[in-house]
Protein backbone atom coordinates (compact mmCIF):
# COMPACT_ATOMS: atom_id res chain seq x y z
CA UNK A 1 0.00 0.00 0.00
CA UNK A 2 1.48 3.23 -0.69
CA UNK A 3 1.32 6.33 1.02
CA UNK A 4 0.34 10.42 0.08
CA UNK A 5 1.08 13.28 1.50
CA UNK A 6 -1.80 16.09 1.71
CA UNK A 7 -1.53 19.55 2.41
CA UNK A 8 -4.83 20.72 4.21
CA UNK A 9 -5.86 24.05 5.74
CA UNK A 10 -7.26 23.86 9.23
CA UNK A 11 -11.09 24.18 8.04
CA UNK A 12 -10.68 21.17 5.29
CA UNK A 13 -8.91 19.02 7.99
CA UNK A 14 -11.67 19.70 10.33
CA UNK A 15 -14.25 18.87 7.32
CA UNK A 16 -12.15 14.79 6.61
CA UNK A 17 -12.03 14.85 10.55
CA UNK A 18 -16.46 15.06 10.73
CA UNK A 19 -16.73 13.30 7.42
CA UNK A 20 -14.78 10.23 8.19
CA UNK A 21 -16.04 10.26 12.05
CA UNK A 22 -19.84 10.43 10.82
CA UNK A 23 -19.31 7.24 8.15
CA UNK A 24 -17.26 5.31 10.96
CA UNK A 25 -14.35 5.29 9.47
CA UNK A 26 -10.53 6.56 9.36
CA UNK A 27 -9.24 9.37 7.61
CA UNK A 28 -7.36 7.16 5.17
CA UNK A 29 -10.60 4.90 4.24
CA UNK A 30 -12.93 7.80 4.12
CA UNK A 31 -10.40 9.96 1.78
CA UNK A 32 -9.53 6.34 -0.49
CA UNK A 33 -13.32 6.15 -0.65
CA UNK A 34 -14.10 9.96 -2.32
CA UNK A 35 -11.22 9.59 -4.70
CA UNK A 36 -12.36 6.22 -5.98
CA UNK A 37 -16.29 7.76 -5.94
CA UNK A 38 -14.82 10.96 -8.17
CA UNK A 39 -11.88 9.73 -9.96
CA UNK A 40 -13.37 6.78 -11.75
CA UNK A 41 -14.47 7.37 -15.06
CA UNK A 42 -17.87 5.28 -14.95
CA UNK A 43 -21.33 6.80 -14.63
CA UNK A 44 -22.76 5.78 -11.31
CA UNK A 45 -25.46 2.94 -11.34
CA UNK A 46 -28.54 5.65 -10.73
CA UNK A 47 -27.25 7.49 -13.80
CA UNK A 48 -27.28 4.50 -16.06
CA UNK A 49 -30.70 3.26 -14.87
CA UNK A 50 -32.02 6.75 -15.54
CA UNK A 51 -31.13 5.69 -19.40
CA UNK A 52 -34.28 5.38 -21.54
CA UNK A 53 -36.67 6.44 -19.05
CA UNK A 54 -37.99 9.87 -20.88
CA UNK A 55 -39.78 8.81 -23.71
CA UNK A 56 -40.46 12.15 -24.94
CA UNK A 57 -36.29 13.71 -23.85
CA UNK A 58 -35.78 15.49 -27.07
CA UNK A 59 -32.26 13.93 -28.42
CA UNK A 60 -33.55 14.86 -32.45
CA UNK A 61 -36.11 15.47 -34.74
CA UNK A 62 -37.38 12.66 -36.67
CA UNK A 63 -35.39 13.83 -39.56
CA UNK A 64 -32.33 13.05 -37.53
CA UNK A 65 -30.88 16.40 -37.13
CA UNK A 66 -30.84 17.65 -33.64
CA UNK A 67 -33.56 18.86 -31.78
CA UNK A 68 -31.68 21.28 -30.02
CA UNK A 69 -31.61 25.08 -30.60
CA UNK A 70 -28.45 26.41 -32.09
CA UNK A 71 -28.03 28.85 -29.42
CA UNK A 72 -28.42 26.06 -26.55
CA UNK A 73 -25.03 25.54 -24.29
CA UNK A 74 -23.34 22.40 -25.29
CA UNK A 75 -21.19 20.65 -22.91
CA UNK A 76 -17.19 20.58 -24.21
CA UNK A 77 -16.60 16.87 -24.06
Amino acid sequence: MSQITLYLDDATQALVEQAAKAHGLSKSCWVADIIRKYAAHEWPQDCLDLAGRFADFPLCDADGTSAMAADTPRLGF
